[in-house]
């Protein structure tokens, strides 16, 4: 996978402007006519379509620059579903807290725990030593089948780590009105995972100064990975 950022050839604007407005939408509750309606106050006069087509080409890429950036999951995994409308969102936490991927599927049987199970295995490129689920069977068969060697806990009330994570896309599902399809549902949210939590940092366990400087590195992180950072400083 390149670690470049998307070219932003060809775009009426420079990448500074199209990484502001990919995370306005990605971090915010706001729709592509919000953003819209956000940017003239950047002197950046843009249609919400251009909105939408500049978040479908960069917004996965940010995401994937964003997780590759950070420390490999911790040992001990996290994994929960929650129904949507016509849907299922299978989430993986590490003890941190932090999400390391999502899989949108139509059921919650075996074979999408299963599938889940090892698209973690193949993009961590890692095996914990516990995962940790809540009751639904699904998940022990895939576990058996898939990671036979690691601890599988299943007790709902020690996943409270996961199910916390699942309240920011809660949230933005219900300002959206609703994801529509499963693939768009697995686009929009494999890129929201990626990108929301990196301006999130834990506020509530910093100091105002240390928020500051946290935020401070985070935007400089952002920078590097969409390219804006490599931009010339106007005199």
């Amino acid at each position: 996978m390149s670690s470049a950022p998307p070219s932003c050839k060809g775009h009426r604007y420079p990448v500074e402007v199209i990484a502001h407005g990919v995370r306005l939408y990605f971090r915010f509750p706001l729709g592509f006519r919000e953003v819209e309606q956000l940017m003239p106050g950047r002197g950046v006069l843009v249609s919400h379509e251009t909105i939408r087509r500049w978040c479908a080409k960069s917004g996965q890429a940010y995401a994937d620059g964003l997780r590759r950036r950070r420390p490999r999951p911790g040992d001990t995994w996290h994994l929960d579903e929650v129904n949507g409308e016509q849907k299922y969102l299978w989430r993986a936490v590490d003890a941190d807290g932090t999400v390391f991927d999502i899989l949108v599927r139509g059921r919650r049987d075996k074979a999408a725990a299963r599938r889940f199970f090892r698209t973690l295995l193949k993009k961590t490129r890692t095996v914990p030593g516990v995962v940790v689920t809540d009751r639904l069977r699904s998940y022990g068969a895939a576990h058996r089948e898939v990671m036979l060697s690691v601890e599988h806990r299943s007790h709902k009330g020690l996943n409270n780590r996961v199910e916390k994570s699942h309240q920011p896309t809660r949230q933005r599902e219900r300002a959206m009105k609703g994801l529509r399809s499963v693939g768009g549902a697995q686009r929009f949210l494999s890129a929201f995972s990626g990108i929301s939590p990196h301006f999130r940092p834990r506020s509530h366990r910093m100091t105002a100064a240390h928020y500051r400087t946290e935020m401070t590195v985070h935007f400089a992180i952002w920078d590097q990975i969409t390219g804006a950072a490599a931009m010339p400083t106007a005199a």
